[in-house]
């Protein structure tokens, strides 16, 4: 009987079909970056101070520029150098007063304005910026900061929830009608689209050949590279968070018409018994490829064993056999420390950097050399070397990071790009590797509990960023580097998936951590030795 794989040889394994599931899927991956980062722009912090009743007034009479009123009425520096007085408290001073001066009106209140009371910020803040975000709107600075990273946090455990949802419906129920369901514009609901980004990178390295998989799941990836570059260039010409966040959220609802234009999954179909719906999809591959259907197409199953163990996938499933076990909890380390690693990146380059836009940007257009690093080298060193240089790669960088004096801002960013294209790099090969170690009736729920440990990486990132930094500036990067080391380490422990077609049942996933018997390897060495010389 023909599997999935020998029809695909004959019907096209990266036809007209596949070309057209796979754009639909990549439009998916673009507008799912926005809403993924989108924190960055919408939670961004301008330079702020307190507002003081009279400053304006009292500067606008006396001619002062920015700098001169920042001067005379804006406190300086607290001890060691710490910024928090200057943006959280204000002079005590009545600034209506007719007997201020423009030359240096504290000078009649005290001889030193150290000397000077200071008080909360009552009647708010002013921020240097032209446009708005959720900080500058509801005033979250000073004491209320943490509700930032509350925010997104909240954001992230709506991803979570929607990966572990959108998994267990996907593998039990319906493939592709599980794509819409993590689809919602709103940014602390639950169900956001990471579980719809997860099951149409699962789809389509099931759709295509063994020869293309890693292609198309690395340029799935790069789509997502796509929308970064494009929500730098949107953020900068939509200032404002609330158009913002409209701008990033409709085309989700675009995303709803994938669902007429991508079937099910032929694999997991056949692993339901439902033999005739995947016959009947593999011959419309076959038709829109202009290819002929194998004559044996309606024997297309899978073994009988396979079956009858698929039809009540369960996270237990993911936990039954010892290497099984390893797999899952060495991935969700690596699912955890990638999105660690990512989005504390982005995010410690925007609290601690110079030109958001800019330098956001640059760390985007940094993921495009990824991808065409590892379409050069996989083939090469294979998975695994590729995945655990990558994360030694962003953790040293991290590390380096830490020693950067704070006057060199541009040899940060290089530094903080450098860690970019190794953590992606590790992204992609994570998101590779997940969907190649995980037998077909349990794959997207296999993807789906390991990249719910991504979502979680998210919700503690922003703590570790933001709080940290207050402690010590390096202090995140400490963190970050440790974990991407060890992480390094643990990809070791993987086995190598590189050639090897998806694996079948549990049994396959298990003869992957397995060495090649000894009569193996003499068979292969008696075929490829050569014979030796003069005979």
């Amino acid at each position: 009987m023909p599997s999935v794989d020998d029809v695909l040889e004959q019907v096209g394994e990266f036809g007209w079909f596949q070309k057209q599931a796979f754009l639909n899927l990549c439009l998916t991956s673009v507008a799912f970056a926005p809403i993924y980062v989108g924190i960055v722009f919408l939670g961004f912090t301008p330079d702020h101070r307190c507002r003081s009743p009279g400053v304006a007034e009292l500067s606008q009479r006396c001619g002062w520029s920015l700098a001169e009123e920042l001067n005379y009425t804006v406190p300086g520096l607290g001890p060691a150098g710490q910024a928090f007085p200057r943006q959280c408290r204000r002079y005590e001073v009545d600034w209506n007063q007719s007997t201020l001066g423009c030359e240096d009106p504290l000078a009649g209140l005290a001889a030193n304005s150290s000397h000077l009371p200071l008080g909360p910020c009552q009647y708010g803040w002013v921020y240097d910026t032209p446009g708005s975000s959720i900080v500058t709107e509801f005033n979250l600075v000073c004491e209320a900061a943490w509700k930032v990273d509350l925010f997104q946090s909240c954001v992230n455990v709506g991803f979570f929830v929607g990966s572990m949802g959108i998994g267990y419906i996907a593998d039990r129920y319906v493939w592709s009608e599980a794509l819409p369901l993590g689809h919602h514009p709103h940014q602390c609901r639950l169900g956001r689209p990471d579980g719809s980004w997860m099951a149409g990178y699962t789809l389509i390295t099931e759709f295509v050949g063994l020869g293309y998989r890693k292609t198309v799941a690395i340029l799935y990836q790069t789509a997502f590279s796509v929308g970064l570059v494009l929500l730098s260039g949107l953020a900068y010409a939509v200032p404002h968070w609330r158009s913002l966040q409209l701008a990033v959220s409709l085309p989700i609802f675009l995303l709803l018409l994938c669902y007429w234009f991508v079937p099910e999954s032929p694999r997991w179909l056949l692993s339901q018994k439902r033999n005739t719906q995947a016959i009947k999809i593999m011959d419309r591959i076959a038709q829109k490829n202009g290819k002929l259907p194998p004559a044996d197409l309606k024997m297309l199953s899978l073994e009988e064993e396979v079956v009858t163990e698929r039809l009540s996938p369960s996270f237990l499933d993911l936990f039954r056999t010892q290497n099984l076990r390893k797999y899952t909890f060495i991935l969700m380390y690596l699912w955890f420390t990638s999105s660690v690693l990512y989005q504390g990146l982005i995010m410690h380059v925007g609290a601690t950097g110079g030109s958001l836009y800019l330098d956001f940007l640059y760390s985007a257009l940094v993921e495009f050399p990824a991808a065409f690093v590892i379409l050069l080298i996989i083939d090469r060193f294979g998975r695994l070397y590729l995945l655990a240089g990558s994360n030694l790669l962003a953790g040293a960088a991290c590390f380096f990071m830490i020693f950067i004096s704070h006057d060199l801002h541009w040899l940060s960013i290089v530094a903080a790009c450098i860690g970019r294209m190794g953590i992606t790099i590790v992204f992609q090969m994570v998101c590779l590797v997940s969907a190649e170690l995980y037998p077909t009736f349990i794959r997207n729920l296999g993807v789906m509990v390991c990249s719910s440990l991504c979502d979680l990486g998210g919700v503690v990132a922003p703590f570790l960023v933001f709080r940290l930094t207050e402690v010590w500036r390096g202090l995140p990067l400490v963190l970050f580097a440790a974990l991407g080391l060890v992480a390094g380490g643990m990809s070791l422990l993987l086995p190598e998936t590189k050639g090897v077609a998806l694996p079948e049942t549990i049994e396959e996933v298990e003869r992957l951590g397995r060495k090649a018997k000894p009569r193996d390897n003499m068979i292969y060495l008696q075929v490829k030795m050569p014979e030796p010389a003069g005979l």
